[in-house]
């Protein structure tokens, strides 16, 4: 089975990383003040494609203020959080040993 590749943007890293890597529930009001320097338009788009990409989890797919994304809980999908975590903080490459078994 192949590994899953996600490209994250600079808002939707942002977003991510106010939800923490976890795998727990964070309420609305604690993941704005997370991305307190986001502005509200970037916040909801960002966080409406993720959803859609089915990156992040929530009650509801449709919302249109800050104040709906207060009141509704957020989170990672399990399934995708190793591969976002990898995608956000890459983890080198174990280098190839260039020894050679001869028998």
């Amino acid at each position: 089975m192949g590994k899953t590749i996600i490209n994250l943007d600079g808002s939707e890293t942002t977003v991510i990383k106010g939800l923490g890597f976890m795998g727990a529930e964070l309420d609305g009001e604690s993941l704005l003040a997370a991305c307190k320097g986001m502005a509200a338009n970037d916040l909801i788009d960002t966080l409406k494609g993720l959803i859609d990409v089915g990156y992040v989890d929530s009650g509801i797919d449709v919302f249109y203020s800050m104040k709906e994304i207060k009141k509704e809980k957020f989170r990672i999908n399990p399934a995708y959080l190793k591969d976002i975590r990898e995608a956000i903080d890459p983890t080198p490459e174990p280098r190839q040993s260039k020894r050679v078994r001869r028998d």
